[in-house]
């Protein structure tokens, strides 16, 4: 059986949290200590899933019921970013179905592969380290690299500079509607992970996305039907 990749694909670029790695397991751990030092009720690994893609700010409000504008908002954020970091040195996080061997296809035929998160590098690189990720990716761009955050096309188009591609033979995949929406702006294939961290109102087939997977594992049969001449 053949298992190489037949695809006219170029570059591969991965947002992060719930596209690349599942990372919840490690928030659900972290926003619910945070909950226990301040005597306040455990908060679901389902709400947690739908809020990740939001970030630190949007877990804190999940988890108070409040938001910038309270008094303690700032300090309970910061705490969560905190106990966040330590978590990582024990992280339960893991990539998706499908992509180890996807990720070693694509290096084995020299096909490069990046992330571009809008997770702040402080915490993105650690992470990848403790996956045995962070020198196999060709790029990681973080906000710290960058002027403009994703949905602006800046991170995107730099991953390409570096990993020296054209943007017409790259893809970025995706779980949030800011991530199609940098794609776009960028000029690159623009694939929604709907498997990922979606809120519960999300409306994914909205996001004017090119492709949209409900499985981490179609990305490789995907990727193998982008042929060009």
């Amino acid at each position: 059986m053949n298992t190489s990749l037949q695809t006219s694909i170029e570059c591969v670029l991965f947002d992060l949290d719930g596209t690349l790695i599942d990372t919840a397991p490690d928030f659900v751990v972290a926003v619910n200590q945070l909950v226990s030092e301040q005597d306040t009720d455990p908060v679901s690994a389902e709400a947690i899933h739908q809020t990740v893609s939001d970030g630190a700010r949007a877990l804190t409000k999940l988890a108070f019921g409040i938001d910038e504008t309270h008094a303690d908002f700032a300090s309970l954020n910061q705490r969560l970013l905190d106990i966040y970091e330590t978590t990582i040195q024990f992280t339960r996080a893991s990539l998706y179905p499908g992509l180890p061997a996807l990720l070693d296809k694509l290096e084995l035929q020299q096909i490069p592969w990046g992330i571009v998160t809008n997770k702040p590098e402080r915490y993105t690189r650690p992470l990848l380290d403790k996956l045995g990720l962070l020198h196999r990716a060709g790029a990681v761009i973080c906000p710290d690299h960058v002027s403009e955050r994703k949905p602006h096309p800046e991170a995107i188009l730099l991953a390409c500079k570096q990993l020296q591609r054209e943007t017409e033979k790259t893809v970025y995949v995706g779980d949030h509607i800011r991530d199609m929406q940098a794609a776009k702006n960028a000029d690159v294939i623009a694939i929604a992970a709907a498997y990922g961290y979606l809120a519960i109102d999300s409306e994914v087939e909205a996001w004017q996305a090119d492709f949209i997977l409900q499985e981490s594992q179609q990305l490789e049969p995907l990727l193998n039907t982008l042929k060009f001449r």
